[in-house]
């Protein structure tokens, strides 16, 4: 049973930091590229970050560029976030998701997905 579980959201200010984490289990990890998606209130799922199966590739989307940084322990099976000088408008419930693909930045690329962790960001 494949389980992809996030962790590290919470409520910050602006400017503050966060790093989420996804830990994983029951699948092969070096075989995904794995992502991070978020989705606000009202809004559709959108791609944040994906970094391939070795870390040799990652994507950013242009909001998050320079701010967030993606990263894999494959010893771990675990993904991590990193999200610095955070905005209101990160404010999301993040998810991680595994991909077979190499750049996937659609949701319907990715075959498991998390249950998602909030994360808050105060002005």
């Amino acid at each position: 049973q494949v389980q992809l579980v996030e962790s590290g959201g919470g409520l910050v200010q602006a400017g503050d930091s966060l790093m989420l984490s996804c830990a994983a289990s029951g699948l092969t990890f070096t075989a995904y590229t794995w992502g991070w998606f978020r989705q606000a209130p009202g809004k559709e799922r959108e791609f944040v970050s994906s970094i391939t199966w070795n870390g040799g590739s990652t994507y950013y989307a242009d909001s998050v560029k320079g701010r967030f940084t993606i990263s894999r322990d494959n010893g771990k099976n675990t993904v991590h976030l990193q999200m610095n000088s955070l905005k209101p408008e990160d404010t999301a419930v993040y998810y991680c998701a595994a991909a077979r693909g190499i750049r996937v930045t659609v949701p319907r690329g990715y075959d498991y997905w998390g249950q998602g962790t909030q994360v808050t960001v105060s002005s």
